[in-house]
């Protein structure tokens, strides 16, 4: 097949939510319908101890919840699926906004009974920046949720995208009898506790069809009436304007009972963008580019603790990606090959022989990558656009065992490198400084260290609220900080320069006395060291 035919064939893409959605059921329940799992791991009794197959980690499994993205490929009706599943939790939403830039789209979940929540709308905001497809699933119509009317106007106001339902529920809760797909006029029949893939579809000339309406009674006429509302107050929907990211098209279902989601991957695989060009610092890069490149968006120590291996996501981004080939790491600038470049199912992996864009592969590291390296094909140009954000938490890493030294400074520096957290040193790296976005990677760093690298530690707080990168051309433009806060003064592993702000106050003063440096928010991954003489 060539390599454009190829290209055609790929979507990729991450599905994204608040904690609870039903984001990582959803997730299953697709590759069921790939034939990528049997069994799903969710299920709603206690009774049945299983973990989610995309939920790898052991704190996860306790915990029961995702805080690492999973990457997982299969394949649906010709079509090869790249699915990220993200964490939902906020704690964790530093790996999720990385994530979307590996992606083509998103499919975006959201619980019927809550609606939009907080963590709902910032994620979309991430998406929005980059004018990224967004299809929106609704989930847990089997329960006595919101009106569907209700909930879509509440997503146009909060998420600030205009909706166009492509399926629609006959009933909510008790009274839920299935989803109608307005576009096949097909109607999937809802049973309670459902674990089995079936066609229980019946097929009708539209929804006026008597025989329709002698089924169901008054859900039906109901369902006529809804259906009218939606034609007369919601946007026709187009591809283009879904693939620009003006128009989300709405799917209604049941995760969990595997209802409404049928629809929604068959039509995704229709209308969901192929792979799209990408920026870079010699401009943008079509996925048809003869010459292989591709970025490192998320690495994982101890994948498989057992082997202590260490791998990089890649999404290729034009090309093709050929095992045992020679590359160029463009920020080391040294040529690599990679004998056991993998594709994944969560924890499972496969070796590849080639892969291409959209194609998100793991390249086991022996320490060469960091996020957002750029792998090319000889040719000297970075990715852009993959960010690292200010954290606003900070504690000190404190060893309880000084003869494992060695494993914490190993395990410490390892995790950061994931993206976890991120990591500041002071008196030439002696003190250690963490800093999350989140008091739940705490408990997992800690947790990880302890597990995977035998290091005992604990972490006293400290009364930072914010991380600045200082940018500057003379020793002399940084001068008063330097001489006035040397103890706020930090750098980052790259060897940048970081200013820990205690207060607004404090961050403002240093900014006004310091006026020919930039102070910076956030920054980009591939961003040039900048040198601090002490």
């Amino acid at each position: 097949m060539s390599k454009i035919n190829e290209i055609q064939k790929r979507r990729t893409f991450a599905i994204i939510s608040h904690p609870d959605a039903g984001k990582t059921t959803l997730t299953e329940k697709f590759l069921l319908f790939g034939g990528a799992i049997q069994v799903a791991g969710a299920v709603k009794s206690n009774k049945i101890k299983k973990s989610a197959t995309s939920d790898f980690m052991e704190i996860e499994r306790q915990r029961g919840i995702s805080v690492a993205t999973s990457v997982m490929t299969f394949e649906y009706s010709g079509v090869r699926i790249n699915l990220l599943d993200t964490p939902g939790h906020k704690d964790f939403a530093e790996d999720t906004y990385r994530t979307l830039t590996a992606v083509d789209s998103v499919i975006l979940v959201i619980d019927c009974v809550k609606g939009v929540e907080e963590q709902t709308e910032k994620l979309m905001q991430v998406c929005r920046l980059r004018n990224t497809p967004v299809i929106i699933f609704i989930n847990k119509l089997d329960r006595e949720g919101r009106v569907p009317i209700e909930l879509l106007d509440e997503i146009e106001e909060k998420l600030n995208i205009k909706v166009r339902p492509l399926s629609w529920p006959l009933g909510i809760g008790l009274t839920f009898k299935g989803v109608y797909n307005l576009y096949e006029n097909s109607l999937s029949l809802f049973q309670a506790n459902k674990q089995r893939i079936e066609d229980d579809v019946l097929f009708f000339k539209d929804i006026y069809d008597k025989e329709l309406v002698s089924m169901f009674g008054e859900t039906a006429l109901k369902l006529q009436e809804d259906v009218e509302l939606v034609e007369g107050v919601y946007d026709h929907f187009t591809k283009e304007k879904y693939q620009s990211g003006e128009l989300a098209p709405v799917f209604f279902g049941s995760a969990l009972n595997n209802f409404g989601v049928k629809e929604l991957l068959e039509t995704f695989i229709r209308i969901a963008p192929i792979p799209r060009e990408r920026e870079t610092t010699a401009g943008l890069i079509s996925p048809n580019y003869e010459k292989f490149s591709g970025f490192v968006f998320k690495i994982h120590a101890n994948l498989d603790p057992k082997h202590r291996d260490r791998i990089a996501f890649l999404r290729v981004c034009s090309g093709k990606f050929e095992r045992n080939k020679f590359y160029t790491h463009v920020r080391l600038d040294r040529e690599i090959k990679f004998a056991n470049p993998a594709s994944f199912m969560a924890q499972d992996k496969n070796v590849i022989e080639e892969a291409f864009p959209g194609d998100v592969i793991g390249l086991y590291d022996t320490g060469n990558f960091k996020i957002g390296d750029t792998l090319t094909e000889k040719e000297s140009f970075m990715f852009k656009g993959i960010p690292s954000f200010s954290p606003e938490i900070f504690r000190e890493l404190v060893s309880t065992d000084p003869m494992k030294s060695k494993q914490l400074e190993k395990g410490i520096r390892q995790l950061t490198d994931e993206g976890l957290a991120q990591l500041f040193t002071q008196h030439n790296g002696l003190r250690k400084i963490i800093g999350t976005v989140g008091e739940l990677q705490f408990d997992v760093i800690q947790y990880r260290l302890t597990n995977e690298y035998g290091a005992a530690c604990n972490f006293r707080p400290l009364n930072f609220i914010k991380a600045c990168w200082v940018y500057y051309e003379n020793p002399e433009d940084i001068d008063e900080l330097k001489r006035i806060r040397a103890q706020n003064i930090v750098n980052d592993k790259h060897g940048n320069l970081v200013f820990l702000a205690e207060s607004e106050y404090t961050l403002n003063a240093a900014m006004s006395k310091n006026p020919k440096a930039q102070f910076r928010f956030t920054v980009e991954h591939n961003t040039q060291t900048v040198e601090f003489e002490d």
